[in-house]
């Protein structure tokens, strides 16, 4: 099975998805979240749209230690850097799968606090791992856009604000 195949098909069509979603993001929400433990809604996205920069992090390292303070969230401030910031994600997460081997999804990578292991995968497992969060946090973005009247493309077949012509 060409695995690199499979997950370049997959990061391709998560982001044209994703993108639809961006498209649509309000200029004058930011700050909204529907509760107060809940992420905002720019914060929300530009993690969205790092999530497919991942791969190349994740084939480039063995790790990620958040206690070493190495990880800065990007930040947006409008559209039009959401937009941008998800284009050099998936742009960068493309180039790194295009130019890796089978053989270096086998290595393990893993999420680390402080040097505590939270979670470990193959490097595989951890880039599927990183796809779901795309799809996970795309997901709770559309709940927000449907309590702010924002109607939501199509993610894996029509949604209840397609028309048909």
């Amino acid at each position: 099975m060409d695995t690199l195949k499979h997950l370049k098909s997959e990061l391709k069509s998560e982001y044209e998805t994703t993108r639809r979603f961006f498209e649509r993001f309000p200029e004058n929400k930011n700050d909204y979240s529907p509760h107060d433990k809940s992420m905002k809604m720019m914060p929300l996205a530009a993690h969205i749209s790092e999530v497919f920069g991942w791969p190349k992090y994740i084939l480039d390292t063995s790790e990620l230690d958040f206690g070493k303070n190495e990880y800065n969230p990007p930040k947006a401030t409008n559209k039009e850097d959401l937009l941008n910031m998800l284009d050099n994600s998936y742009k960068s997460g493309l180039e790194s799968l295009e130019a890796a081997t089978e053989e270096q999804l086998e290595p393990n990578w893993a999420i680390k606090m402080n040097g505590k292991t939270l979670m470990e995968w193959s490097k595989y497992g951890a880039i599927r791992h990183a796809l779901n969060q795309a799809t996970h946090h795309r997901a709770q973005l559309g709940v927000y856009y449907r309590l702010n009247d924002i109607p939501l493309p199509e993610s894996y077949g029509p949604s209840a604000d397609t028309e048909f012509k």
